[in-house]
């Protein structure tokens, strides 16, 4: 296993900071099943994948694994590896704060403009994890919806805090501006 302090030096010989999303893509990439830590089966397959089996290749690799977050289906697939990933061991939903960090990070990517309106949002009126189905309908949600949510569907199956957020960002967009 490469844990924590091993994959601290590894990102810091590539020279690429821990909170750097290329280090989700390469977790993505090696199917790792836990944040901060490799297998070496999942290490050296994952690798073995990207054609790599060096440090300097790695790096040379780093500016694709960039730009896979720009298409749309690696995306989704990314964004939807992130939830198990992050989660701690033994856990069926994300903590909150982890949720947050996570959203910040892969929606900075996609210039999303209501992310930290719903990270306000969590943090003001939600104090528990994230469920995988809250986790999945929000990429659906910002994939769908525009950023004023005129086509915003209150009778479709959105998970409840969605709705709720889709509520009170209504009602705050509806107030008169002074």
């Amino acid at each position: 296993m490469i844990l924590a302090e091993g994959v601290s030096v590894l990102f810091s010989d590539l020279q690429v900071e821990p909170q750097d999303i290329v280090t989700l893509v390469l977790s993505w990439h090696t199917n790792a099943a836990t944040a901060c830590e490799f297998s070496r089966d999942e290490f050296f397959g994952g690798l073995q994948v990207l054609g790599v089996d060096s440090i300097g290749k790695l790096q040379g690799k780093l500016a694709f694994m960039r730009s896979e977050l720009k298409d749309e289906q690696k995306f989704y697939d990314i964004y939807n590896f992130a939830f198990g990933w992050a989660k701690e061991k033994g856990q069926k939903s994300l903590a909150l704060d982890t949720a947050i960090g996570m959203w910040q990070l892969l929606f900075a990517e996609r210039d999303w403009p209501l992310v930290n309106h719903w990270c306000d949002f969590l943090q003001d009126w939600h104090n528990k994890a994230i469920s995988k189905d809250t986790w999945a309908q929000l990429l659906e949600f910002e994939r769908t919806v525009d950023p004023v949510l005129s086509n915003y569907d209150a009778e479709g199956a959105w998970p409840y805090l969605i709705d709720e957020f889709h509520k009170k960002k209504k009602r705050s967009m509806a107030l008169p501006h002074r």
